[in-house]
C-alpha cells in the first residue's frame, strides 16, 4: 500500500473526502495520510479514530510514536490524554491504549530521528499562545525541536495571508478554522504536507485558524 509516500511532491488529504478504513482491531478504524506499506508499514502518519470502549494490544514503539488528541480522551496504562494532548513517545517505549469514551488522534510512528529521546506530553488547552515576531499574524505554542525539527500549534489571525519558507519540509493539520491553499479550503482536520523548496503560502478566512505544524523534517528522509 502507497499512499502519499514520495515526499518530493505536495500532499493533502481532506477529511470529508475521505473514508474510515477499519483495523484489525474491533472498534478502532483509520485514515491513512501517508505510508509506504500495509499494516506495518514504514513512518505512517495516520488519522485514528477509536470507539467507546475499544482499545489496542500492548506493542512496542521500534521507530518512536508522535500524537496529537484531536477528540475525546485517549488513554493507556500510562494516564489519560484530553483533546489538546501532544505526547512523544520515543524509540523503545510501549503501551496498551484503552479508551473508554471515544477519541480521535492523528499519529506518526517511525520517524524519530536518531538521538532524538525526549518524552513529552503537554497538555495545549492549558498553555498560552506566544506571538511570533517574525510573523505580525502568528501566534504559536513550542511544542517540540530536535535539530532541524520544529513541531508547534499555530494560531494564524482571521483575514491574513500566512507565509513560511520551506528548506525541510512542511506539514499542516488543521485544528480549527479554515485557511485557502491553491484553490482548495481546508477545514477541520484537513491536511496538507508541503516538498522541500515549496513556501506555505496560504490566506486565512474571517475566523481564526489552529493548525498543527511540522517543519524540517523530511531533509533527513530524503
Amino acid at each position: 500500500m502507497n499512499i502519499n509516500s514520495d515526499l518530493t511532491q505536495p500532499a493533502k488529504v481532506l477529511f470529508n473526502q475521505s473514508t474510515w478504513v477499519p483495523s484489525p482491531l474491533k472498534g478502532v478504524s483509520r485514515k491513512m495520510l501517508e505510508r509506504d506499506g500495509a499494516e506495518f508499514a514504514a513512518m505512517p502518519t495516520t488519522l485514528v479514530t477509536y470507539d467507546a470502549d475499544s482499545y489496542f494490544t500492548n506493542h512496542v514503539h521500534t521507530g518512536g510514536e508522535e500524537f496529537l488528541v484531536l477528540k475525546g480522551v485517549f488513554a493507556d496504562e500510562h494516564g489519560d490524554y484530553p483533546v489538546g494532548t501532544y505526547k512523544r513517545n520515543p524509540v523503545g517505549t510501549e503501551h496498551a491504549p484503552i479508551v473508554k469514551d471515544g477519541c480521535m488522534i492523528i499519529v506518526k510512528l517511525g520517524q524519530f530521528q536518531d538521538g532524538d529521546d525526549q518524552n513529552v506530553e503537554i497538555n495545549t488547552a492549558n498553555q498560552a499562545f506566544t506571538q511570533d515576531e517574525n510573523r505580525a499574524a502568528v501566534q504559536y505554542q513550542a511544542l517540540h525541536t530536535f535539530k532541524q525539527e520544529m513541531v508547534r500549534l499555530e494560531r494564524w489571525a482571521h483575514d491574513s495571508s500566512i507565509t513560511l519558507e520551506n528548506t525541510g519540509g512542511i506539514e499542516v493539520l488543521v485544528v480549527n478554522g479554515e485557511f485557502g491553499h491553491q484553490g482548495d479550503i481546508y477545514r477541520k482536520f484537513d491536511w496538507l504536507r508541503l516538498p522541500v523548496g515549496t513556501a506555505l503560502e496560504v490566506t486565512t478566512t474571517s475566523d481564526d485558524c489552529t493548525v498543527w505544524i511540522k517543519t524540517g523534517h523530511h531533509s533527513y528522509r530524503l
